[in-house]
């Protein structure tokens, strides 16, 4: 048995040829990246407005159906104390659309394709959670509009108001990356959005968003004072309703470190073992 040995020139490029070896530019492909995210959204504006109707069909329900029966101590109008709430359920369940995507674009061997070429790997997560910033920033300004028109009102100032929508569109970013996670252990984008549920509806529904949590039994008010949601659903209310923002504010903050710190870590690692 005669073993062949490839020859080293065999590979090697023609003569007069030069390789070129392309360096990944981290930001500049993760700006690629997330530009052609929002380009989908260009190309399917109905994913923008079904992400949009939802959050409308909330405030309105609860405003005019719910609103008349919920009365919150400290608040003459349910209104300013629902807003806050619908802005954070809101970037919640936007969230979401960060794993469905990127478990589409795994299922349809998209990641691959982008692993192939010369770019960054981080790039594919980073783009992906940029554009979903974006489109959360557009969201959060739509909905601040509809609560105007339905009646909210703002008791501290403008910066306040900046710097409460500011830091729901943070805590949007942060959970794009628990969603990522998501997304990269799922085999399509319907089963990354029933499992997504299960992790959404508690954090929105047993939280201080919509009602007080002092009402809530002793396991649950607790779980409900304490978790994420609540921190910046109340950090967001003192901002712009007034009172003591100091340590909630903090505390948001605190969260949206801790998650970013964990997740964004884990998501790149499981981004490396997926594709």
């Amino acid at each position: 048995m005669t073993t062949t040995t490839a020859s080293p020139t065999a590979t090697a490029p023609p003569e007069g040829f030069a390789v070129r070896k392309v360096r990944p530019k981290p930001v500049a492909d993760a700006l690629t990246i997330a530009w052609r995210n929002l380009l989908n959204i260009r190309r399917n504006p109905q994913l923008l407005v079904f992400a949009t109707i939802q959050p409308i069909v909330f405030v309105l329900m609860f405003r005019y159906v719910f609103g008349g029966s919920i009365t919150v101590p400290g608040y003459k109008h349910y209104v300013d104390y629902l807003m806050p709430g619908i802005f954070v359920q809101t970037v919640v369940f936007g969230a979401l659309t960060t794993g469905v995507g990127l478990a589409d674009d795994l299922q349809k061997g998209l990641i691959e394709r982008f692993r192939s070429l010369p770019m960054a790997r981080s790039a594919v997560l980073v783009g992906r959670t940029l554009a979903d910033l974006v489109r959360n920033i557009f969201v959060v300004l739509l909905m601040a509009a509809m609560g105007f028109l339905v009646g909210w009102h703002i008791g501290t100032n403008f910066i306040a108001l900046v710097a409460g929508l500011a830091l729901v569109v943070l805590f949007a970013y942060a959970l794009s990356w628990v969603f990522a996670i998501v997304g990269m252990s799922a085999p399509n984008g319907e089963t990354a959005q029933a499992a997504s549920f299960p992790i959404l509806a508690p954090l929105v529904f047993a939280s201080s968003a919509f009602v007080s949590v002092q009402n809530m039994p002793g396991p649950l008010r607790a779980f409900a004072k304490h978790q994420p949601v609540s921190i910046v659903v109340d950090a967001v209310r003192d901002l712009t309703h007034g009172g003591a923002t100091t340590s909630d504010l903090i505390w948001s903050l605190v969260w949206i470190a801790v998650i970013i710190g964990v997740c964004a870590p884990l998501a790149v690692a499981k981004y490396r073992k997926s594709v």
